[in-house]
């Protein structure tokens, strides 16, 4: 449980160039000193994560990230509607930042976010240094969403994992890209409607490089394979769906019986994980609606399915 001790002591093991499991509103981030090369280096180490997928820069407000990017109107507009909370945005890089460059995948740009769970804004509001934070799993699994999750994945390569109870969103936050015509980069909880409503903008398509986690082909994979739109065959197999019109079975896990797609977010990291320990080969999912949050949920799901 987080107390004064617990601070004083994360606070210490970060300013060395050591690397914590910090809860977060989204998921469970695996943080490290972004202007510390040790600790960026430990993160990708640790995560087993490729060099060229950028890590998400984590500050306390606005006030702390002059140094390292450049500010621009429709960054300061989202910020004053979705801040602090679940959306990252990428920047052009200042040329004084301090950033490590391995964090950024030495790209001219810095994806930032400030996040909402009072444990991580407790430890950012007491250092001098943002904090660059991935989700806390192996490359390529499924994000965790309880501190159980994270240890799961690496045991005792981590010293510090802080339990601040289940992730309330479950999923990672939206990326927009804001260096150009603003774009989304990776869907959220916060929807692609949302963000074009507080921009009063349309929002671009472009195809575009990798400038934020999220964007390679195969990720978030429960480590069996994901079968979209199709219903199992056989009890072996699981089928998650989400509604009211599913029946009770032992092999049916439904992400929310109220059809509410906030709650399927949730749900929906922690239901494959129970479906994998539980022993099912294979993992079938019925349709879910592919609007506000779903549209997250059809992101992350098209990509385990890879």
């Amino acid at each position: 449980s987080f107390n004064k001790k617990v601070l004083k002591k994360t606070i210490k093991s970060l300013k060395d160039g050591n690397v914590a499991g910090l809860p977060t509103e989204t998921v469970y981030g695996l943080a490290g000193n972004a202007y510390s090369k040790r600790a960026v280096k430990k993160i990708f180490t640790i995560k087993k994560r490729p060099k060229i997928n950028p890590l998400i820069i984590h500050y306390y407000n606005i006030n702390s990230i002059k140094r390292d990017v450049i500010l621009n109107r429709h960054f300061l507009k989202l910020y004053k509607k979705f801040c602090p909370g679940p959306i990252t945005f990428i920047l052009k890089k200042n040329k004084h930042s301090l950033i490590d460059s391995l964090a950024t995948a030495k790209l001219n740009t810095v994806a930032i976010r400030f996040p909402k769970h009072k444990v991580v804004r407790t430890i950012l509001r007491l250092i001098n240094f943002p904090l660059a934070m991935p989700s806390a799993n192996l490359s390529s699994n499924l994000s965790p969403v309880r501190a159980s999750d994270v240890f799961e994945d690496f045991k005792n390569k981590i010293k510090i994992i802080i339990n601040g109870g289940n992730s309330k969103i479950g999923i990672e936050s939206t990326v927009v890209d804001l260096t150009n015509k603003p774009k989304i980069l990776r869907p959220g909880i916060i929807s692609p409607q949302e963000i074009k409503n507080a921009l009063k903008i349309r929002l671009s398509k472009k195809k575009s490089k990798i400038k934020s986690p999220g964007m390679l082909k195969k990720h978030y994979s429960p480590g069996i394979p994901v079968i979209l739109g199709k219903k199992p065959n056989s009890i072996e197999h699981a089928y998650i769906v989400f509604g009211k019109k599913y029946k009770k079975k032992n092999n049916y896990f439904n992400l929310s019986k109220n059809a509410d797609l906030k709650e399927a977010a949730a749900n929906l990291y922690k239901t494959m994980r129970k479906i994998k320990k539980r022993g099912y080969k294979k993992i079938f999912v019925s349709e879910i609606p592919n609007l506000g949050p779903g549209i997250a949920i059809n992101d992350r799901l098209t990509k385990a399915s890879k």
